[in-house]
């Protein structure tokens, strides 16, 4: 080994002792006789002591360190002293008075510093990944992520489920996200996809009678990106024979309360709440609410029906709804100009046409529709409200589902503006009974909810003929803080029902055969009943952290438009790759 100690390990009791340490130039310090180097690796930083006044080839190399070369020094360990201790590091009661000192490596200015004060732009830390994963946050990031999958690891190894890996290269199967294709150079005109999840082999494995299946598993989706999603991304993925709803949920809430525990050394509380799609929708407009803060929906509806104001009362006419937040104490926190322009824009992007607002003003309302309200409507509304003097008030009038989305994205916007909630806590819910189905106006056809392997509800099976939109699936969603966390069902294990749930999606049976013929296949060799779930690892690391941003628990991340910029791909490729490929580019001009 080059070193007998790492940057963050020694201590005073040390003092004494002849080391030898390796690692990065974080600092350098003249102090005119006493140069000082703080050196860093991935364990934390320790101060070096170069006394120049000894004169010694040592000496005179401390003098020529700069930022980030990599260096290999001897010495030994001494006392700071009270007056010269730094509390902020780990290692501040002592300093290595070296005697030996190696240049590794000498590194060229870096284009930013991993320990500066000022965070460079993405862009250019994400063409310097190297570099910007040396930042001692992003390292706090990798070092959780590694926990997050090794408690994984030992909480499923305990429970006798087996770690089984699934193909990358497998078929195109065209529903949901686009797929990431992948050409065939020995079968011509073919293609391999990558897997957008192993959902259809891990029932397989059900089939072949594997019973507990995880894998923490990559995945690919060719889909526009955001802050919370990558092409290319890691699930937590879990499959179990012979079980019902309760046995995933269960599986899963013990799953959680370990990874808290060996992570925080904190304990969640289980079981986790439990809530239906109906329910949550009705409340906070969303399947993946964030419970960390109130500031649930309210239907006045019915409370402005016969108003003066004709915005409220014609969108009740005609079937609509009138849904709006209270605020607590903010009304004098926006501006009119804030609501008129900024919160009006991001209601408008769900499709609402408008927002309406009041000030709570003892029991009564303030705004410039408050006289379209006679005094017994401000009180009932405040009333419905639950609105104290202070509060703001805020209104969405169109179709259930567009007050829904607005109003679920305004109030995300305001609990972050206003900061009503701690970034790094972790409150977790499960949604439930999901619609099995959805309609889709535009084709005129049903549409799976989450896929069309999911179990359907026994006591909505009269619903397939009379109204395919009450039947709920045995489907379930984790949230946590906002984010759909994770996603499972128990699976149709019959393939009549199969068949019956692709009659409803209009895929008929020959469609069926050729895009899923080989689970089809296996259902009929004696399926067990079976179901599973998938967590978003990456997620969960954000969660943990308390960041937004996905790429920062990514070691090696692509931006939003699935660039990767330190290796830069997605790149060109010689002639004769597509020649053996039997491709052929034909760009417009």
């Amino acid at each position: 080994m080059l070193r007998t100690a790492t940057c963050g390990e020694l201590r005073a009791d040390h003092v004494g002792q002849t080391v030898t340490l390796c690692g990065w130039a974080d600092k350098y310090r003249d102090h005119g006789g006493v140069v000082f180097v703080d050196l860093r690796d991935r364990y934390g930083i320790t101060q070096i002591a170069f006394r120049m006044e000894e004169s010694s080839e040592t000496q005179k190399l401390a003098a020529s360190v700069r930022h980030e070369d990599v260096i290999q020094v001897t010495g030994e360990v001494v006392s700071r002293g009270d007056e010269n201790k730094n509390p902020k590091l780990a290692t501040g009661d002592i300093e290595v008075r070296t005697s030996e000192l190696k240049i590794l490596n000498r590194s060229l200015t870096p284009p930013f510093e991993p320990r500066g004060e000022h965070l460079a732009n993405e862009e250019l830390r994400l063409q310097y990944r190297f570099i910007d994963l040396r930042r001692p946050a992003l390292q706090e990031m990798m070092k959780v992520r590694h926990q997050l999958t090794t408690s994984v690891r030992n909480y499923f190894d305990e429970l006798g489920f087996l770690d089984i890996e699934t193909p990358i290269l497998g078929r195109s199967s065209p529903e949901g996200a686009r797929d990431y294709l992948v050409p065939s150079r020995v079968h011509e005109a073919s293609f391999y996809a990558l897997p957008q999840s192993p959902q259809l082999f891990k029932q397989i494995l059900m089939v072949a009678g594997y019973d507990r299946y995880y894998q923490i598993a990559r995945c690919f989706r060719d889909e526009d990106l955001r802050a919370d999603r990558q092409p290319e991304f890691t699930q937590i993925d879990i499959e179990m024979s012979f079980v019902d709803l309760e046995d995933i949920l269960s599986t899963v809430d013990g799953l959680l309360a370990r990874m808290v525990k060996d992570v925080r050394g904190t304990e969640l509380k289980t079981p986790l709440p439990r809530y239906t799609h109906a329910e949550v929708m009705e409340r906070y407009g969303t399947d993946k609410p964030d419970l960390r803060f109130g500031m649930e929906l309210t239907d006045i509806s019915d409370l402005v029906a016969e108003s003066g104001f004709g915005v409220f009362k014609n969108t009740v006419e005609s079937g609509g709804k009138v849904r709006g937040l209270c605020v607590k104490g903010a009304a004098d926190k926006y501006s009119r100009r804030i609501l008129d322009n900024d919160m009006k824009k991001i209601v408008g992007e769900y499709g609402a046409k408008g927002l309406a607002y009041f000030k709570v003003v003892g029991s009564g309302l303030e705004s410039s529709i408050a006289k379209f309200f006679n005094e017994d409507e401000q009180k009932a509304i405040v009333e419905r409200m639950r609105g104290e003097d202070g509060d703001l008030l805020v209104y969405v009038a169109d179709k259930y589902e567009v007050t829904c989305a607005a109003l679920a994205a305004l109030r995300n916007h305001i609990a972050k503006d206003l900061e009503l909630y701690d970034p790094k806590e972790l409150n977790c819910a499960w949604v439930v009974e999901f619609p099995l189905v959805t309609r889709n106006e535009e084709e005129d056809r049903w549409d799976a909810e989450h896929h069309p392997f999911c179990a359907v509800h026994p006591d909505d099976l009269e619903y397939f003929e009379s109204d395919p939109s009450k039947i709920r699936a045995l489907s379930y969603d984790l949230v946590c803080n906002g984010y759909e966390a994770a996603s499972g069902s128990i699976r149709i294990h019959d393939p009549a029902v199969q068949q019956k749930i692709f009659d409803l999606l209009n895929i008929e049976a020959e469609e069926a055969e050729r895009r899923f013929g080989f689970l089809l296949q296996a259902l009929r060799y004696g399926a067990p009943p079976h179901g599973g779930i998938a967590l978003g690892l990456d997620r969960w690391v954000m969660m943990f952290m308390g960041t937004d941003n996905i790429r920062d628990v990514i070691a090696f991340p692509k931006t939003q438009k699935a660039s990767d910029l330190m290796m830069g791909a997605p790149s060109a490729v010689d002639d004769h790759q597509l020649r053996d490929l039997h491709i052929k580019v034909d760009l417009p001009e």
